[in-house]
């Protein structure tokens, strides 16, 4: 089955660079050029990705995220010219999987996407740490375990997934029972 991925971008260069390239490798592409539409769309497809362009007309790209966290799961990978750390983890606070700044370099975008598409990632931390309770990981240990070592993100990627894996397990996600932290160690899991 060929992966689909939906390409939102408002610069039609870009978007059209990045449906050839996917193309190449057997993705099937949809795209839409405004937050409005690509929340449209997200409703109506079925896709594997979606590639979000943070600025964007109608709707900005953050407010798109969040519309279709309401109602999918599917992984967001935001794409952003701005470099500033506050963004990107306002991207992954939205609802966003990872970020991409531009200019990008089209393999870096491939290899994100692959890495994604291997396993939803909050999903491989909650396997991982449920089946080795108490075994305490380091924030590097689980982005090279659950991400692949090839994968080219941050160590906060894996704060944003275990505060998220916390919001849909614990009675109060401040006060976890079940995913702890051990300070300056990492994470583990416990009964």
């Amino acid at each position: 089955m060929p992966k689909k991925v939906l390409v939102v971008d408002d610069e039609k260069l870009i978007v059209k660079g990045l449906r050839f390239s996917l193309e190449q490798d057997d993705m099937e592409v949809d795209t839409a050029y405004d937050g409005e539409e690509a929340v449209e769309k997200a409703r109506e497809g079925n896709y594997d990705i979606i590639l979000l362009d943070l600025m964007l007309p109608k709707l900005d790209g953050l407010s798109a995220c969040q519309q279709i966290r309401e109602f999918s799961d599917v992984p967001i990978i935001m794409l952003t010219a701005k470099g500033e750390d506050m963004d990107k983890i306002l991207g992954l606070e939205y609802g966003a999987d990872d970020y991409i700044t531009k200019p990008f370099n089209i393999l870096e975008v491939k290899a994100r996407i692959k890495a994604i598409m291997r396993r939803t990632s909050s999903r491989g931390v909650q396997e991982l740490l449920v089946l080795n309770p108490n075994k305490v990981y380091s924030r590097e240990n689980l982005l090279n375990l659950v991400w692949g070592y090839e994968y080219p993100g941050d160590v906060r990627t894996v704060d944003v997934h275990i505060r998220r894996l916390r919001e849909k397990i614990e009675e109060n996600p401040s006060d976890p029972k079940y995913v702890h932290t051990k300070w300056g160690v990492g994470y583990y899991f416990q009964h």
